[in-house]
């Protein structure tokens, strides 16, 4: 009587490994998981906006929401970059002097240099994708640290703003369009600025990116499991250099916006926006440690940043107060973040 052989379980080899790690981090799998801290990001807005709508008379107004809308438009979209980089693993905290630093380049292109008004947006937007490819190049090649990386390009940036615009601002006097890009009402009879149309698009492109693209499949990924998805054969160091530099894209059109609605590039500012940013991508649910995250969840996050400051502004709260309340924003999201991350554990 032969003996039975009982059928034995293919080994799992590196490659297979890391495909299965690769699945694990797949858009579909992030959103699943991110649903609950999706829901609880729109509650909270929702009771925000409660609180502030009784608080004041002249809050829940339509030209208070579409100045909220109009304040959210900058940061909205420095975030949506951001995101992608968060969900890597890594961080980026250049990108608020690199959106001045874009938009003292704009000041040059336009003002200074007269480029035509199409060459002027498409040179600053791609500079910023410059600053974004510096970035990538120190953290994936170099191997220098995210936070050290993005750090040192933070004070270049500060630093060549300044250099750049002779400590001066730029004004965009001859370029009355180029004011008009932000500003500019695209519906007649109602304020609706064309900026914060120029954000939802971005919105739908970001969420196409991460969602539906091989960007998106990789930049999870990395984030879930970096080794295992260079181990598959995927370029790591190449896709960590495309998103750094996709999210200085983000950067420069931050950069153009900023600049449009101010009718100025000014050559001072810029730190603390990064922070902003990067609490917006945390409160909507993207984990600091990668590999988890959605767009939909950075625009609720941007959305509770300008809805708070716009009513602690709108019911007379000092200036210096708003800047503690942000900031214990921040902390309370970052907390968050950790505490999901030890559940998960």
């Amino acid at each position: 009587m032969s003996p039975t052989t009982t059928p034995q379980r293919p080994a799992e080899t590196p490659s297979t490994s890391a495909y299965a790690a690769i699945d694990a981090g797949t858009p579909r799998f992030a959103r699943l998981r991110g649903s609950l801290q999706q829901f609880l990001a729109a509650a909270s807005l929702i009771v925000i906006v409660v609180f502030f709508s009784f608080a004041s008379s002249h809050f829940f107004t339509a030209n208070n929401l579409v100045s909220i809308l109009t304040a959210a438009t900058v940061t909205g979209i420095l975030a949506l970059g951001t995101t992608f980089v968060i969900i890597t693993g890594g961080i980026d905290l250049s990108i608020g002097t690199g959106m001045v630093l874009c938009g003292v380049m704009a000041g040059v292109f336009l003002t200074y240099w007269g480029w035509p008004l199409w060459a002027g947006i498409a040179a600053t937007i791609l500079f910023g994708g410059l600053i974004g490819l510096v970035n990538g190049v120190n953290v994936s090649v170099l191997g220098i640290p995210p936070f050290i990386a993005t750090l040192g390009m933070m004070l270049i940036a500060a630093g060549l703003a300044l250099v750049i615009s002779g400590t001066k601002p730029i004004y965009f006097n001859d370029t009355p369009e180029f004011q008009s890009i932000m500003n500019l009402s695209i519906i007649p009879g109602i304020r609706f600025p064309l900026g914060v149309a120029i954000f939802i698009v971005m919105i739908v492109i970001a969420s196409l990116l991460l969602s539906k693209t091989i960007v998106g499949r990789y930049t999870f990924s990395i984030g879930s499991n970096e080794a295992a998805t260079a181990l598959s054969g995927v370029n790591v160091r190449r896709w960590k250099i495309i998103v750094y530099t996709m999210a200085g894209l983000f950067v420069g059109l931050a950069g153009v916006l900023s600049a449009s609605r101010l009718s100025s590039a000014q050559p001072t500012g810029g730190l603390g926006l990064e922070l902003e940013a990067i609490a917006a991508v945390v409160i909507g649910g993207t984990s600091l440690q990668g590999g988890k995250g959605s767009i939909v969840g950075t625009v609720i996050g941007a959305l509770i940043m300008a809805v708070l400051t716009n009513g602690l502004r709108i019911t007379s709260v000092p200036q210096e107060w708003q800047s503690v309340a942000v900031g214990i924003v921040i902390l309370v999201a970052v907390y968050l973040d950790m505490l999901r991350r030890r559940r998960a554990a």
